[in-house]
């Protein structure tokens, strides 16, 4: 096992990662594979597809960290399923079936570990001054669940998403397809950790959308995984845990069956997050059970998922645009569907960053 001093001295500084200005890599947006031949199928797409849905990104130009706001603001019924044994989640238990809020008017996904919980309170100043928000007499009062991912480890720990950066996501969101990559709250956002940051990869956030029979399901992730990420249409890791070399994928549950052993992992470190929204019209119950199909979408690309160090969350919103019946099976194998193509675009459209190369640099 190596000692404290090496895993440092193998790791990329933070001064380093700060001086060479990683937060605003250039990113770039990728096509993904037709879900199959079905022509009346059209993948690819944003989760701004859904009308009503809108997103807005802040990243911080000082280290690789921000928040992504998907916005409703006419309201639109909501579910959520956190599977990560580690998760960091706001206004989560008002989301279960039997509680009294049936509609939320954002969800806001942040890196910053827990202290990125902050920036929904931004996305709430900014909807009140709007006049969103449920109508209290005495306030309206805007519902704004949260999910956080830790990135602190890439960068100055002490810069992490706040009020104002959430207030700022929301003055730049808008209903055309969000930018992907090193943006948002998946800025700081990397994968394939199980044998320590220095063989890990850069990450970033993605987004997706299926169009089939005049229903839209759209989806956004930030991929921050402990595991690697798969292809699951070749079975074949597209970014994760590197060999010693650095120079290329090692495929990390391969190597673990192999008996190669694990370095002390720090529990929280890790966490994938994010939404899935429909255009039909959802119960409570039913989005949150399209949620909990929508990690399916995960298990397909993410080798291991849902661990002891991570935050596994994902939340579904439905905006009830289409005239369309819903039909909660196919909603939630399109939500899953949209999720793998999410997470696929994430690591793709990711830059590389001093010590964390990208999918498109191996």
């Amino acid at each position: 096992m190596a000692s404290k001093r090496e895993q440092v001295q193998s790791q990329p500084s933070r001064r380093e990662i700060l001086r060479a200005g990683l937060a605003t890599a250039c990113l770039g947006l990728l096509d993904s594979d037709a879900l199959s031949s079905n022509p009346d199928v059209k993948s690819a797409g944003s989760i701004t597809d859904v009308a009503g849905v809108k997103v807005g990104h802040f990243t911080d130009t000082r280290r690789p960290t921000g928040c992504t706001v998907i916005l409703t603001e006419e309201g639109a019924f909501a579910g959520v399923d956190v599977r990560g044994a580690a998760p960091g989640t706001r206004d989560t238990d008002l989301l279960n079936p039997v509680n009294s809020v049936q509609t939320v008017h954002g969800i806001m996904l942040a890196g910053g570990s827990a202290f990125g919980l902050d920036a929904a309170t931004g996305a709430m100043r900014y909807l009140e001054e709007h006049r969103i928000g449920f109508d209290m007499r005495v306030a309206r009062v805007p519902i704004v669940p949260a999910a956080i991912l830790f990135d602190l480890g890439v960068g100055d720990a002490r810069i992490r998403p706040d009020a104002e950066a959430g207030y700022k996501a929301c003055k730049a969101a808008a209903a055309t397809a969000p930018a992907e990559g090193n943006v948002g709250a998946g800025a700081g956002a990397t994968v394939g950790k199980l044998f320590g940051m220095a063989r890990a990869m850069k990450s970033g956030i993605g987004t997706a959308a299926i169009k089939l029979d005049g229903v839209t399901v759209g989806a956004i992730v930030a991929v921050n995984a402990i595991g690697d990420v798969f292809d699951p249409s070749t079975g074949k890791p597209v970014a994760g845990a590197r060999t010693t070399d650095g120079k290329s994928l090692v495929n990390a549950m391969a190597a673990i069956l192999r008996g190669e052993p694990l370095p002390p992992s720090l529990a929280g470190a890790a966490t994938t997050i994010g939404v899935v929204a429909t255009d039909v019209l959802l119960t409570k119950a039913q989005a949150s059970k399209v949620a909990q199909m929508a990690h399916d979408g995960l298990a397909r690309t993410i080798n291991p998922v849902h661990t002891a160090f991570d935050g596994d969350t994902i939340f579904a919103l439905a905006t009830g645009k289409s005239s369309k019946p819903a039909n909660l099976t196919l909603i939630g194998a399109l939500a899953a569907e949209a999720v793998a193509q999410a997470v696929l675009r994430a690591v793709r459209a990711a830059r590389g960053i001093p010590g964390l190369p990208a999918a498109a640099e191996l």
